[in-house]
């Protein structure tokens, strides 16, 4: 049996995870209701479901309250990094046969550059290029 997938957020959890994500602690399902208010139209109901589903891929802990065991406190256990760079991944094999330089080569011929960008990009381009003399 192959390697098992690595569990992703689907859309509606992303939403979840970025409240997380954004918060300095953890949060009971009512507070990230209240902060995706104007931003989603969840209920609830949905939201805590999502978390569920969130924890059991792994992306979520939580506490117990110590004042009451209906209330559960949420964290994130994976970085936005780590979940984009695994998001990123799995773009580039399925619609690119893995390859980084055509998905990366198709993505910019859509978009005109500020100079500020280029500049960006040719850090970024230096900096992968000296991981990879690192990494030899």
């Amino acid at each position: 049996m192959g390697k098992k997938e690595e569990a992703l957020p689907s859309e509606s959890e992303w939403r979840i995870m970025e409240v997380l994500w954004e918060s300095e602690t953890p949060l009971t399902s009512i507070e990230v209701l209240n902060r995706l208010k104007g931003k989603s139209n969840m209920t609830l109901r949905m939201v805590r479901v999502l978390m569920n589903r969130l924890s059991k891929k792994g992306l979520l802990g939580f506490t117990v309250d110590e004042n009451d065991a209906r209330v559960y406190h949420y964290y994130t256990m994976k970085s936005k990094e780590e979940c984009l760079k695994e998001k990123s991944r799995r773009f580039v094999n399925s619609y690119f046969s893995g390859s980084r330089t055509n998905a990366i080569v198709t993505l910019l011929q859509g978009v005109t550059l500020t100079d500020e960008q280029v500049e960006e990009l040719n850090q970024i381009l230096e900096k992968s290029k000296e991981n990879e003399w690192n990494n030899e």
